[in-house]
């Protein structure tokens, strides 16, 4: 295990907003990188509403860079395949957590081994408040018979919702982007100096149910690369994702592959520096949110209403499948769950549709 502080810390006591000192705080989710990444703006607000709150953040330790940059959060790496592993491991990691002196815990995860460590708090006296899935609303939102199609409360006001809890009600209106992150010498030999618009493209996702088709996404890098307006830097990991944006930047002149060339810090820093980025429902989406990065997201069987549009991102710029031809949309959450015939709901979003909303959104930047 290993302690990550990323800025000294506060002295602790029990007070709120109006003392000096405050209460430390155990934050928890330990997965999905754009679940993980969602909360970096919740914890900007919360930091900057309570600069005397101490916040411990538990999650795998892959995910610390993208906390770097929020004062008073300290990550504190979950090793769950090793040390920490089962029943016991959890054990111990609570305990290690109490001997830290954590008053209170936010689990913004709601899973097995969260609720493990849950119980183990309970028993040490240490309060826990969980998120609210709205698992109910959810499952109606996403019925294939009698759906209740409407707007459920984002993924953000949710995790906002555990620290009203606690005492601690955050006002998003007053969150506020950070600078762009400098650029490492490894990243610049990559992407040069040039006074192009950069934008960035993350054509996978974790199914394919929420995945743009190639073919149509190389119609739509065609047509951007020939404006010769643009810098565009492809987004992917994995060997099979890393071959297959090989191949496509090998057919253009202003496009490269990012796949496995940079750190994952390092790309958080390009991704801050983008004027746009075009991503699937996905984990990249919410990392450029995060830094106020305009989004334009390609939706397949799911839908922005389950709570999962990127932070502070209009709607106009969630592009979406014709749902008066496919009416089960959303049929899940994670796109997990494919009626017969949805196969292909991606392909009514037309390349020149998306080529038009780039376009727009980039005469705004």
């Amino acid at each position: 295990m290993s302690w990550n502080p990323f800025i000294s810390k506060p002295s602790k006591d029990k007070s709120k907003l109006q003392q000096s000192d405050g209460e430390h705080i155990l934050v928890i989710r330990l997965s999905a990188l754009g679940d993980v990444a969602m909360l970096a703006p919740v914890l900007r607000v919360v930091s900057a509403t309570y600069p005397q709150l101490k916040i411990t953040f538990l999650t795998r330790a892959f995910f610390a860079p993208i906390f770097k940059d929020i004062p008073n959060i300290s990550v504190y790496e979950a090793d769950i395949n090793g040390e920490h592993s089962g029943v016991f491991g959890l054990s111990s990691l609570a305990k290690d957590l109490r001997d830290m002196g954590i008053d209170a815990v936010a689990d913004m995860h709601d899973v097995l081994r969260s609720n493990v460590l849950k119980s183990v708090f309970y028993f040490y006296g240490i309060p826990v408040k969980q998120i609210d899935k709205g698992r109910a609303e959810k499952k109606a939102l996403t019925a294939a018979n009698n759906k209740v199609f409407k707007q459920l409360k984002s993924t953000h006001e949710r995790y906002a919702d555990v620290f009203t809890e606690l005492g601690y009600p955050i006002d998003f209106s007053l969150h506020k982007f950070p600078e762009k992150q400098k650029i490492s010498a490894n990243t610049r030999e990559i992407t040069g100096k040039n006074p192009l618009k950069w934008i960035g493209v993350a054509p996978f996702a974790q199914h394919n149910s929420k995945v743009y088709p190639l073919d149509l996404m190389n119609e739509v890098l065609s047509q951007i690369n020939s404006t010769g307006k643009t810098q565009i830097f492809l987004f992917g990991g994995g060997k099979k994702e890393e071959e297959i944006l090989e191949q496509i930047a090998e057919k253009y002149e202003r496009v490269t592959s990012l796949a496995r060339k940079l750190k994952f810090d390092e790309e958080l820093a390009l991704i801050s520096n983008l004027d746009l980025m075009l991503s699937m429902d996905s984990g990249n989406a919410h990392l450029a949110a995060m830094y106020g990065i305009p989004v334009i997201t390609l939706w397949g069987v799911t839908h922005p209403y389950t709570g999962f549009k990127p932070f502070q991102q209009p709607m106009e710029n969630c592009i979406l499948p014709d749902l008066n031809r496919y009416p089960q949309i959303p049929t899940s959450i994670y796109g997990n769950k494919v009626p017969n015939g949805y196969e292909d709901v991606m392909r009514t979003i037309s390349p020149e549709h998306v080529v038009l909303k780039i376009n727009s959104v980039l005469t705004k930047t």
